[in-house]
């Protein structure tokens, strides 16, 4: 267990631990996004720090409590407790009653009653059971999204009815009023020197008044008329008539200058920065290229992203079939290569089917890729629905233009501010909830 106390910058750490610390961070799976939030918190307050490593998750989630509570030291001057729902939080202040008098607050990177699972009998009951039992003994629970607050309450009856019987009620109704919502903070850094030159005249073109924006149909009409074969333009399966869509709806717009010749040679580059994890759903995402690769659309391509123990088969065939198209695999440990990348990509696709907020598609959009994301989880709340595919025909439809017409994608000015999910937005927010007063 890694035990420490914090400080604001290197130049203060001295008379920073020199402060009594009035925050407890528990970390109970210290690595991701967990471990981002825990830094950026530490480096901003005074505070001491307990984490375990990121590895086995489950067993993490079962007996975190437990470790922590032979492990934490007394400290008179904690106020409030801070911990992620993979700690079970009601374990861990039965065991110790100090603790259970700090303010506590519970933040939820994602639930276990709605994560997907290929079969509902392979969802384990504990890990979302012990998420409501930390509910129920928290003052504050603090979720990313709207989404992930509204999947995780509307969920809590259905999921109790597994208990045999003698189940408890209303649980939804207590938990409720503590809870908020408080989206994550992204630390967005400064990728100036690493875009292209379209991508820094884009950037300028978000302070005219009137954006360069190119809708869904504009994309569909600029294939069609581009297109030598118009056996090209069929959609690349026949659209399903019992399956419901959600219309891509217009927005004002102006003429589209013609802008760099280059832009429409250089082949259209995706890039995919997703865990290697059956969750983010890599079979549809390559499916759709292999389509597009048998329809003889040029495009490159770049499939970042961790890779952990057992990533599915789906990824060494789509290497070898992708492989001319390939122009980076694998993790890059090196975030300044990361951010390269993106900065020359131009497109980010999201095939996943969990998501609770999303911080690989908010970087990319960040570094200037235009982004496809389903019309599900957490993505509505985020981003407009221009951005938004409900089905795989209408990814693979939009990409397919895209690919005709990659000049579209590289003068599109993508209608998100980043900004707003930035540390320096939400800053005084975090200061509130880790305030000791308790609600």
């Amino acid at each position: 267990m890694d035990v420490r106390a914090s400080s604001v910058g290197a130049g203060q750490m001295q008379s920073e631990s020199s402060a009594a610390p009035g925050v407890l961070l528990v970390e109970a799976f210290y690595g991701g996004s967990h471990k981002q939030l825990i830094d950026l918190l530490q480096e901003n307050i005074s505070c001491s720090v307990c984490t375990l490593p990121a590895k086995k998750w489950h067993w993490r989630a079962r007996t975190a409590a437990l470790h922590f509570s032979q492990t934490i030291t007394t400290c008179p001057s904690h106020r409030v407790l801070f911990c992620s729902s993979v700690l079970n939080l009601c374990e861990l202040v039965a065991l110790r009653p100090d603790l259970a008098r700090l303010k506590k607050v519970l933040y939820f990177h994602e639930n276990q009653l709605v994560y997907p699972v290929r079969k509902d009998q392979e969802r384990d009951f504990q890990y979302g059971y012990n998420q409501i039992l930390s509910c129920l003994v928290s003052d504050v629970v603090v979720f990313n999204s709207a989404f992930n607050m509204d999947s995780f309450l509307s969920s809590i009856s259905s999921f109790m009815k597994k208990i045999p019987d003698h189940r408890p009620k209303d649980l939804d109704q207590l938990i409720r009023p503590k809870c908020v919502v408080l989206y994550y903070p992204v630390q967005f850094p400064d990728v100036s020197r690493l875009l292209p030159e379209h991508k820094l005249l884009r950037r300028h073109a978000r302070t005219s008044p009137v954006d360069d924006i190119i809708t869904p149909q504009d994309e569909q009409e600029a294939s069609r008329l581009s297109s030598p074969d118009e056996s090209l333009t069929v959609s690349c399966e026949q659209q399903d008539p019992h399956q419901t869509t959600t219309p891509e709806p217009r927005t004002d717009q102006r003429p589209v200058s013609e802008g760099d010749p280059g832009d429409q040679k250089r082949p259209l580059h995706i890039v995919w920065p997703h865990r290697w994890e059956h969750d983010k759903d890599p079979e549809l995402f390559f499916s759709t290229l292999i389509k597009l690769k048998e329809r003889r659309l040029d495009f490159h391509l770049s499939v970042l992203g961790e890779t952990f123990t057992d990533p599915p088969e789906i990824f060494p065939e789509a290497r070898r079939l992708l492989d001319r198209h390939i122009l980076n695999w694998g993790f890059l440990p090196s975030k300044d290569d990361y951010l390269k990348v993106l900065c020359e990509a131009d497109v980010v696709v999201s095939t996943a089917k969990h998501e609770f907020f999303g911080v690989a598609m908010l970087e990319a959009v960040h570094c200037g890729c235009y982004p496809l994301c389903p019309n599900a989880l957490v993505y509505p709340e985020i981003f407009p629905a221009e951005y938004l595919y409900s089905t795989p025909e209408q990814l693979c439809k939009r990409l397919q233009s895209l690919c005709r017409r990659p000049d579209v994608a590289r003068r599109h000015v993508v209608k998100v501010d980043t900004s707003s999910f930035s540390w320096s937005s939400l800053k005084e927010r975090y200061e509130t909830l880790l305030a000791a007063q308790r609600p």
